[in-house]
């Protein structure tokens, strides 16, 4: 369902032992608005595809898209364009339509900006979230209080970014998760793909306690610093390991 092109960008790309690969995709169902559904499911393609993980962009075949969703054409183009007017997708004249990838600067800045708006929705969530829905959060990280996170990154990378996702939840603000909506993909990515380095997945699980009972103990100002200070080292661990974004 895709081609891959090296990125011209990157001065010392990994090694990789396999080119990157996609979500698959199903058929949509035919209705008036083709269109919006193609768009939903080619942006959850995107969200849930390992970006980073490779040094290789990734191209786009609308042929492939259009036969694997079971459309024409022409909305795989029209959802394309919105993607692209988004900043998910660029187009590359007699190149392709490839997925956006962003430089190392980018990403940092990214990742402050979620920062700023994940440490508010902690704020909010210590007086608009219910004792069900923080206890919630306790039991994304059942199975890792006998078994260590970095024995099962796969499991743990997917419960870490569940955990972000509901913090935005929990603070009741649609506006809020509407607008991290085109930074979750990437910062999801590089979250997945740095949650291995540097005994990571182990002072993540850490600071996730110590956000829990914060939240728990309606501490707004401890809450909004842990998750803040939470993501703000995610951001100095890309400056100072992730040189294969330059």
């Amino acid at each position: 369902m895709l081609r891959t092109t090296a990125s011209a960008r990157r001065k010392a790309p990994r090694a990789v032992t396999a080119p990157p690969t996609l979500p698959a995709l199903a058929p949509i169902a035919a209705t008036a608005s083709l269109r919006d559904r193609a768009y939903a499911a080619l942006k959850r393609m995107i969200t849930d595809a390992d970006i980073y993980a490779h040094p290789e962009e990734i191209r786009l075949d609308e042929k492939q898209l259009s036969a694997a969703l079971g459309v024409s054409r022409t909305p795989i183009r029209e959802a394309m364009t919105l993607l692209e007017q988004e900043g998910f997708l660029r187009t590359e004249p007699r190149r392709g339509i490839f997925i956006v990838r962003k430089t190392k600067r980018e990403i940092i800045e990214m990742i402050q900006m979620w920062a700023a708006l994940e440490s508010m929705a902690a704020r909010l969530a210590t007086t608009s979230a219910t004792d069900a829905e923080i206890a919630g959060l306790r039991r994304l990280f059942d199975e890792f209080r006998t078994e260590a996170p970095a024995d099962h990154l796969e499991e743990y990378s997917d419960a870490n970014i569940a955990f972000h996702q509901a913090i935005m939840r929990l603070s009741k603000s649609p506006l809020m998760t509407r607008t991290t909506d085109n930074l979750f993909v990437h910062v999801r990515a590089i979250r997945k793909m740095t949650i291995s380095q540097k005994d990571r997945a182990a002072r993540s699980i850490a600071d996730h306690m110590r956000i829990i009972d914060a939240l728990e103990k309606r501490d707004t100002e401890l809450a909004e610093r842990l998750v803040r200070q939470h993501s703000l080292d995610l951001a100095t661990h890309v400056e100072r390991y992730c040189d294969f974004l330059d």
